[in-house]
């Protein structure tokens, strides 16, 4: 069969409704519905508005209450837990480290094969803090890091090489975490709450041990499903999997090879996806900068033409668009820059600004409304009631509403 031609807007179209930012879709099921169709969520420290992992589904569902994204991910207000259940989610490494169903537990064997194999991930693991971790879970239950021991060595220097003064309960419980004895389920507060995996994960999903083939077959079967049209390199992303894995993964996975006008590389498609024309309407929002739609920056610039970088730990001297540069999605294209804080009940943009060609004559009022739009609804969410913009390009920008 040959191969179906796309032009880049079909494509560029393709992945927005795959990752839910088109049509109602993935309104239908709320948050789980939106972990659900992409795979898997950032996490990530760093907080200004709200978390990444927040700011994910907010950006596909609109102003849903916190507390009820929090209870999505990890059962109750908080972390906290209603009595037993089982889990809906567990946090291991997809893309980074990310929230993922817990459905797909038995996916993630090749990588805790892997790390079994190479014996460490990036600290040397100290054998007799590996076995008093195992003793205190299995006998005190769950716990967090500051309950079993502590997570720092030391006073530690504020910079990022500090994550690399971690105690050595906190480099066992992790390395734990890396081969599946010890899983995370659920939080309290930012804290990680660590179980035995034993205790934690259903019995026929942790019992359940596919094969290196099967579950690289079915991540890029999920990656191709949560991209809609892909490159290899694409592909391999957004689970980080090698290139290889994915081109010896590809013809299993029902995947169908597609050219998509003025993109370099081959594509491949979800057939589902190509079987219903795109339709509804778009999402006008900030996007979170580990957002899937924009984690991966070489993808970002060939679909939306859009230069995505992360400053935060850029020195502020050499920062071009601000500390937590948010892109803003309207119309189905990333017209521009958001750079927040908050004072009080006030929604600061410390910087704003729009791409060239959302900023022409012809769109110029279209896309400062669509701004403004964006960070006011944002605002609305997390309770402030007032923007105010101190940077902006064009000068148009500055002009709230």
């Amino acid at each position: 069969m040959p191969d179906l031609d796309l032009t880049p807007d079909e494509a560029r179209r393709l992945q927005l409704r795959a990752q839910g930012l088109i049509g109602a879709d993935a309104r239908r099921r709320g948050v789980p519905g939106v972990l659900d169709r992409l795979g898997a969520v950032q996490l990530d420290t760093i907080s200004v508005l709200a978390r990444s992992h927040e700011l994910v589904p907010y950006a596909r569902l609109g102003a849903t209450g916190r507390a009820a994204v929090e209870t999505a991910y990890w059962g109750g207000t908080d972390g906290a837990l209603d009595g037993p259940r089982p889990p809906r989610t567990f946090e291991y490494w997809a893309h980074a480290a990310s929230i993922i169903p817990v459905r797909d537990w038995p996916l993630f064997a090749f990588r805790r094969r892997h790390y079994a194999e190479r014996g460490h991930r990036w600290h040397q693991v100290s054998a007799e803090a590996v076995a008093d971790v195992r003793a205190r879970l299995a006998a005190e239950g769950p716990l967090t890091t500051r309950e079993l021991g502590g997570a720092r060595s030391g006073t530690g220097d504020g910079t990022m090489t500090d994550s690399w003064r971690w105690s050595e309960h906190k480099i066992a419980v992790e390395w734990l975490l890396d081969l599946g004895e010890v899983v995370c389920v659920r939080r309290i507060g930012w804290r990680r709450v660590y179980d035995l995996a034993d205790r934690a994960i259903p019995a026929d999903l942790r019992d359940a041990d596919p094969d290196d083939a099967t579950c690289l077959t079915e991540l890029v079967r999920r990656a191709g499903r949560a991209l809609g049209v892909a490159t290899r390199a694409d592909l391999a992303d957004y689970y980080r999997l090698r290139r290889d894995q994915v081109e010896a993964a590809l013809p299993a996975t029902g995947l169908v090879p597609v050219n998509v006008a003025g993109w370099r590389d081959a594509a491949f498609a979800d057939p589902d996806a190509l079987a219903e024309p795109v339709r509804g309407r778009h999402a006008t929002t900030l996007l979170s900068p580990f957002d899937s739609l924009v984690w991966d920056r070489a993808r970002t610039s060939r679909v939306f033409g859009f230069d995505h970088r992360l400053e935060a730990y850029v020195p502020k001297a050499k920062r071009v668009h601000g500390y937590f540069t948010m892109p803003v999605l309207a119309g189905g294209r990333l017209i521009g820059r958001v750079d927040p804080a908050r004072e009080g009940r006030t929604l600061v943009a410390r910087q704003v600004s729009l791409e060239p060609r959302a900023a022409t004559p012809g769109r110029l009022a279209a896309s400062c409304a669509a701004v403004h739009e964006a960070m006011r609804r944002a605002a609305e969410w997390v309770g402030c009631d007032d923007v105010r913009v101190e940077r902006c390009d064009p000068p148009e920008l500055a002009r709230v509403p």
